[in-house]
């Protein structure tokens, strides 16, 4: 029997226990993360500031699931992989052998060298459970907090601790709110939403230096806070992959089967740069349903099966104080638009086919384009017009429904 291994501890790790055991039931899985427990759901670790939710109910599967799945659990830190023996070292100076491996080593905060940063004693990053429970303590009704960083990390950390601090000021240098995957105007919706609730933004500028407990910024402000959160960005975990020779760029190079450039190795989620059907060219697609999808692929793979995943999509699906916004695939091309108070709705069409949309407030419709999006449908076998005010099943053509739900329509 092989035994796999699987470095890393988040959804692509779970998707490919279940990809594995979904064509062998009988062979040894190990799955080694450095982070001290079980898969959990990342992006729930905001609500867990809010008291929504504990870190029992955050998990992504439960207890049992490793056991009924012959999965060991090893929490310890891989230092390097031995691609000629076959093996993974950790840091807990064990190694362990592997006839078939994937590295789901996810993503790491990334913040600049900022100048006197070692002067902050209360500084935290927002990524993980102990980020969540450090951050929790550190904090009071009275504390001011700046997190420097507008991004969806950043501002999931501000919703999580609206009421409970005094005051917080989030600042990027970029000019709007989720400037990856918003442009002007939904943006703006955005931020207003936002500020209802107190938060304020500083944007179009960072920070220059810190001094203890002031930040002095680009625009000549003085920010005074007790408590720091960096969330600037992410980097693709790539080093134990690209310390052996393996290909790796922004991401760790894979194909639509999950596989590397070297044997016997795939890798999977928020670590890796693959093919993205919405722009037909590779990058980092950093979110969660891709992750689960490439690792299950991966897994069924390493079993002795067949599987590609050839219709990623970048998508985004996030709410902050109940008001939501979807955006999905690639912004160019001609745009199509709604806008009815705080609902907007936005499509990009381009060489006949649907290739993006933004969303905020209504986003009812929104499963049915991206499923455009990802099969690339034409849009003249759909009725056009009526897709883009009102995403429905009955813009398909009775053949193109009978394909999906069979029987007669």
């Amino acid at each position: 029997m092989k035994q796999y291994v699987i470095i890393g501890g988040g959804v692509a790790s779970v998707g490919c226990i279940e990809g594995i055991r979904s064509v062998d039931r009988d062979s040894k899985i190990v799955m080694i993360t450095g982070e001290g427990c079980p898969t959990y759901c990342r992006p729930l670790i905001s609500y867990y500031l809010q008291g929504k939710t504990d870190f029992e109910k955050m998990k992504y599967r439960p207890d049992e699931f490793y056991r009924e799945n012959d999965c060991e659990l090893i929490f310890a830190k891989a230092l390097n992989i031995d691609k000629e023996a076959k093996t993974v070292l950790l840091d807990n100076g064990e190694s362990v052998g592997y006839d078939a491996l994937c590295v789901a080593t996810g993503s790491y905060p990334f913040a600049p060298p900022f100048p006197g940063l070692d002067t902050v004693d209360n500084k935290f990053s927002f990524m993980t459970q102990a980020d969540a429970a450090a951050l929790e303590k550190a904090v009071t009704p009275e504390s001011d907090v700046l997190i420097v960083g507008a991004g969806l990390i950043g501002l999931k950390c501000a919703e999580g601790l609206c009421g409970r601090v005094k005051s917080i000021t989030v600042c990027d240098l970029a000019p709007r709110v989720l400037s990856s995957i918003l442009d002007d105007t939904c943006a703006a919706l955005m931020q207003k939403k936002l500020e209802e609730h107190g938060i304020r933004f500083m944007l179009g500028d960072s920070v220059s230096e810190f001094s203890g407990g002031t930040a002095h910024m680009k625009g000549g402000a003085d920010v005074a806070f007790d408590a720091l959160v960096l969330a600037v960005g992410v980097r693709a975990e790539t080093s134990l992959v690209r310390d052996i020779g393996g290909e790796c760029d922004r991401g760790i190079i894979i194909d639509t089967s999950m596989k590397t450039s070297l044997e016997n190795i795939y890798a999977a989620g928020d670590c890796t740069q693959g093919y993205d059907s919405s722009i037909d060219g590779n990058r980092v697609l950093a979110i969660l349903p891709n992750a689960y999808i490439q690792g299950h692929c991966a897994g069924v793979n390493m079993a002795g099966g067949i599987s590609n995943f050839d219709n990623a999509i970048p998508m985004n699906a996030i709410g902050f104080f109940g008001y939501h916004a979807l955006t999905a695939g690639d912004y160019s091309g001609e745009m199509y638009e709604e806008s009815s108070g705080d609902n907007l709705k936005r499509l990009f069409i381009r060489d006949n086919r649907l290739v993006g949309f933004m969303m905020l407030g209504d986003i009812k419709g929104a499963g049915i384009y991206t499923s455009m999006i990802r099969n690339r449908t034409p849009l003249d076998t759909v009725d056009a017009d009526l897709m883009k005010k009102s995403a429905t099943y009955a813009i398909l053509s009775p053949e193109m429904r009978r394909k999906y739900f069979g029987g007669v329509v």
